[in-house]
């Protein structure tokens, strides 16, 4: 099964992604105490300078972005899974890949019959946002 390990690779980056941020923004308390700015120097701010995203927005998109890849495999499982369910339907020569929501079919299958099957399969999936079809009917 290919999705297990996308999964747990995503996870598992997911996790060091967040230590890796949050530890990004710690500081020793020697270090903040031995640099020390002068009473006459002001702070080097401008207005045009969005401020900078804090270690919890970081962690909060990472969390956004792999929870929507995962939410994609989840799709993608339930759409390959309706396909092989299908009576007639030879799925295993059918790819299914998910981006945002929208599902691509990819592969050839024998008529356009089970073409437009396929699509309306992944079409009424739960979850699905939009079918891309690059299925190929085959030539007899």
């Amino acid at each position: 099964m290919k999705l297990q390990t996308p999964i747990s690779l995503m996870i598992v980056t997911l996790a060091a992604g967040v230590l890796g941020v949050s530890a990004c923004n710690q500081r020793s308390p020697s270090n903040t105490a031995s640099t020390s700015t002068p009473a006459t120097t002001p702070p080097a701010t401008t207005a045009t300078t969005p401020p900078a995203m804090t270690t919890a927005d970081k962690a909060s998109e990472a969390t956004n972005k792999v929870a929507e890849a995962v939410d994609d495999a989840a799709i993608t499982t339930k759409v390959k899974t309706a396909l092989l369910a299908e009576p007639g339907l030879k799925s295993l020569e059918i790819s299914v890949d998910t981006r945002d929501g929208t599902v691509t079919l990819t592969g050839k299958v024998d008529s356009p019959d089970q073409r437009d099957r396929a699509k309306q399969v992944a079409q009424t999936t739960g979850g699905v946002k939009g079918v891309v079809d690059n299925l190929a009917v085959k030539s007899s």
